[in-house]
């Protein structure tokens, strides 16, 4: 539609998200998320605390926790925060539980979003269009929310966001944009933490995450509450559908 208005928000601000709301989490969450996707699992939680995902685990003993604190395994937990590594993992049919730093945070706390997408590099085409057709419903309002932000420097959730705004708007050099955007993040030495061969960062990490729209489904997020608890549940979804 024409008449689109796109916002930004940061992590700080998850609340006052409106709209279709997209939650970017390049580094790494997201990138895993898609990657498990692709892999078979049926359905993602999205929690606040490793606290919440052992609760809802207790609910559901077949699930597999997946994330991180800090950027490291956490104790008890069968995933890491590595894209790579999900990628190669069996998950088909499986019921993941994730935690991280800054994505599940944000998809967790974007309690006032009309329809909610989860999206990183390697799926921002197809959450573009899929939001395109969503904004209808919402008087053409998308808020974007690059969920790792610093004004003080490039970031690649910012770039993921600057990348969906000039599909947003149907921009012919958004590829281009993007390509550049990609060489900065490289030469600010945004990618160097995987280059030390950790387990926890592996190298292979770089390229699933700049596999740009590798995947044409969405990830789609809806709300829901057990106990005390407020989760994400994720689904995925055709992108060229609506």
């Amino acid at each position: 539609m024409s008449n689109l208005e796109i916002r930004r928000v940061t992590l700080q601000a998850a609340a006052e998200a409106r709209g279709v709301v997209i939650v970017i989490d390049v580094i790494r969450a997201f990138s895993v998320a898609a990657y498990a996707f692709s892999g078979g699992a049926q359905r993602l939680w999205l929690v606040r605390s490793v606290e919440d995902a052992f609760a809802l685990r207790e609910r559901e003993p077949d699930a597999l926790l997946a994330g991180e604190v800090g950027g490291r395994l956490i104790p008890g937990f069968d995933f890491n925060n590595s894209p790579s590594l999900m990628s190669a993992a069996n998950v088909n049919r499986r019921l993941l539980i994730q935690r991280t730093g800054a994505g599940t945070q944000g998809a967790v706390g974007a309690v006032n979003a009309t329809h909610l997408l989860i999206c990183s590099l390697v799926n921002a085409k197809a959450t573009a269009f899929y939001a395109q057709k969503l904004a209808h419903t919402t008087g053409g309002l998308i808020t974007l929310f690059p969920t790792f932000y610093k004004s003080d420097e490039v970031s690649e959730d910012s770039v993921c966001a600057d990348y969906l705004e000039a599909l947003l708007y149907g921009q012919d050099d958004a590829s281009i944009s993007l390509a550049n955007d990609i060489t900065r993040l490289e030469q600010a030495g945004r990618f160097d933490f995987l280059k030390f061969g950790d387990p926890d960062f592996p190298f292979e990490d770089i390229a699933a995450i700049l596999d740009i729209d590798r995947f044409d489904f969405v990830m789609v997020g809806s709300h829901k509450h057990w106990q005390s608890i407020t989760y994400v549940e994720v689904e995925k979804k055709d992108g060229m559908s609506q």
